[in-house]
């Protein structure tokens, strides 16, 4: 077996967490793959895998070099594609990730139209309440809400969410609508933990920022559970704009305070940039971006 191949195994044996699904998923003998895995790592003079009854676990030397594994069979997979040609047909597995609100909302649908457009591409959506590691983890592409860091990923903006109040027609009606945020304290507040700095809230105003600390009698990890209670008509929540699209279009939310609304935070489709960009993670990339900026989600 050369190496590129039992690099394979390898990568499929710790996606797999184990050499029988492995074995499965790659078409071989158990057999063949626990000695691929035996030779590999004779040639290495290290061990790569724990091994026991119930699982297969990485080494940190296992750990370090499946990262490895993945980004070179990458550029493998990359350069027979560009060798193929400009006009070769975008093929193989895409994995993207983005954060779970966005992913569920906005980001699956325009995957299954992308998936519609190109009857040889795959998508492996990784949807994720943390900043995923492309080069560590083997991702593609990602979808990142806020300001992008000096790194050497290629990030295309491709528009803005706004960081809203929102709060049930039903309980402005029965409680009023905050005319300021210091009205805030005569009112239920639901906090969403899963945003950045919920502990306080700043709003800006003619006179400037004004920061508000939420005394909140619920508070939620997850942004759905603040839609949700917000939806039932318990009280007033901050979310992303995304995350209550469908409920602003229905009237189940209403969002106040608009005008102290904090700045827009920005959105971009994040990719490795190393060298020329496979067709098929090009293509992935475009329609991303394409169908973004013209999301009506997104600003």
């Amino acid at each position: 077996m050369d190496r590129l191949q039992a690099m394979s195994v390898f990568v499929a044996v710790a996606e797999e967490s184990g050499f029988a699904a492995a074995a499965r998923r790659l078409n071989m003998s158990p057999p063949t793959v626990t000695r691929a895995i035996s030779d590999l790592e004779s040639r290495l003079d290290t061990r790569l895998l724990h091994r026991s009854t119930r699982a297969v676990k990485l080494t940190e030397a296992g750990k370090r070099f499946v990262v490895d594994c993945r980004r070179l069979l990458g550029e493998v997979e990359d350069a027979e594609q560009n060798a193929a040609g400009i006009h070769a047909t975008p093929s193989g597995l895409v994995s993207v990730t983005a954060s779970v609100p966005f992913g569920r909302r906005v980001l699956a649908p325009v995957l299954l139209e992308l998936l519609n457009r190109y009857a040889e591409i795959s998508v492996s959506l990784v949807l994720v309440d943390r900043i995923a590691h492309l080069l560590d983890e083997g991702i593609d592409i990602a979808v990142r809400i806020g300001e992008m860091p000096d790194s050497s990923l290629a990030a295309i903006r491709v528009g803005t969410v706004r960081r809203v109040l929102c709060a049930s027609p039903h309980y402005l009606a029965k409680h009023g609508r905050p005319a300021s945020p210091s009205d805030l304290t005569a009112h239920t507040v639901i906090s969403n933990l899963s945003m950045v700095s919920e502990s306080e809230w700043t709003f800006f105003g003619s006179d400037g920022a004004e920061s508000y600390r939420p005394a909140s009698r619920l508070q939620v990890n997850k942004a759905d559970a603040a839609v949700d209670a917000a939806t039932a008509g318990y009280g007033i929540t901050r979310v992303y704009s995304h995350m209550i699209a469908r409920e602003l279009d229905s009237g189940g939310l209403e969002t106040v305070l608009d005008d102290y609304e904090p700045p827009p935070v920005p959105i971009h489709v994040v990719h490795k940039e190393s060298g020329q960009t496979s067709a098929r993670v090009r293509a992935v990339v475009d329609h991303l971006v394409t169908s973004l900026r013209s999301h009506p989600a997104l600003a």
